[in-house]
């Protein structure tokens, strides 16, 4: 926590790491320039792809942009696959994510995305084969969004997004001395703000709670029939705070807020007392509801702009031509 603000300014501690952010800077612009030289080559599939990533490190809201991005597709009739690499699962090898998966097999946010959207979503260390497999398993597919892999060079893409959230770039450094994986500005094809104060021009995107949370039977609790209950917030993501702060804004009165690594498997997870309400994010359910079968996990209502979907539906039509 204290190297996340200290990514904020340029204090004693960035200035004490900005030595090895040049060497970081140096490491990845000169694998940069082996790709446009063409002496490494980027992998092209059949179908167009779209990356949403971001240049800083840690949480943005790269996940939720997927997913929006995917409901947006689908409505339009366009039938869309995932890719991720998977981050934080035990398994090895590339593999499809179904509804039924394990996080632990899977990872937590490819997970979420194929149980929000049911779009066919594979993970592999090397996105290009989780690309191939998608493709040779659903060839119906006609469009691929990758979460996150901007910085992955070896997969070509045909539109890249790029998403912030309130900090910006930070204090504008390089890691570990900054937040940036790469230097800031970049050419991209569009940048979407998740939080509520963008610190440069983009489109937007609204953040809020659903007013009902979900058991894992799908089943619908009001937030609102909550109240007097002795409720315990707990959140396994990169940003908890924010989680606590928009449940507190719906009124929900929190007797403990539980923050835990980013995502935090749960096994250790003490099973709440009776009488306890616990509530959780979507992308921690799956593995809280193996401690806790009775937690309640809250929906998060993500939507970007109008005007962000019409203009990537201006890229995606480019392309055809």
């Amino acid at each position: 926590m204290d190297l996340q603000r200290a990514w904020l300014e340029r204090g004693a501690l960035a200035r004490l790491l900005w030595p090895l952010s040049l060497l970081f800077g140096a490491l990845a612009a000169l694998r940069r320039a082996l790709y446009r030289g063409g002496i490494l080559r980027a992998e092209r599939v059949s179908v167009p792809v779209v990356i949403v990533g971001n240049v800083v490190a840690g949480g943005a809201g790269k996940t939720p942009s997927v997913i929006a991005i995917v409901r947006h597709l689908q409505a339009q009739g366009v039938r869309v696959g995932v890719i991720s690499r998977g981050y934080g699962r035990t398994t090895e090898g590339c593999l499809e994510v179904q509804a039924e998966s394990l996080p632990g097999e899977t990872g937590d946010e490819p997970l979420l995305i194929r149980r929000a959207t049911g779009a066919p979503t594979f993970v592999a260390r090397k996105r290009i084969e989780a690309a191939r497999a998608l493709l040779t398993a659903h060839p119906d597919t006609r469009l691929i969004v990758s979460d996150d892999g901007l910085q992955h060079l070896a997969l070509a893409r045909d539109v890249e997004i790029c998403v912030f959230d309130d900090r910006g770039i930070g204090n504008g450094w390089l890691l570990p001395a900054g937040p940036l994986r790469e230097p800031w500005p970049r050419t991209c094809d569009l940048v979407l703000h998740t939080g509520d104060m963008p610190a440069f021009s983009g489109f937007r995107a609204r953040r809020a709670l659903a007013a009902d949370a979900v058991d894992r039977l799908g089943t619908q609790v009001a937030l609102a029939s909550l109240a007097g209950r002795r409720t315990v917030a707990v959140a396994a993501i990169a940003k908890p705070q924010g989680f606590f702060d928009m449940l507190r804004a719906a009124g929900v009165e929190l007797a403990q807020a539980v923050a835990l690594p980013d995502h935090h498997d749960f096994k250790d997870w003490p099973l709440a007392d009776a009488g306890t309400t616990v509530l959780c994010t979507e992308k921690d359910a799956a593995k809280l509801w193996r401690a806790q079968p009775d937690a309640l996990a809250v929906p998060l209502l993500f939507e970007p702009e109008p005007d962000f979907f019409q203009a990537l539906d201006a890229k995606l039509s480019s392309l055809d031509g």
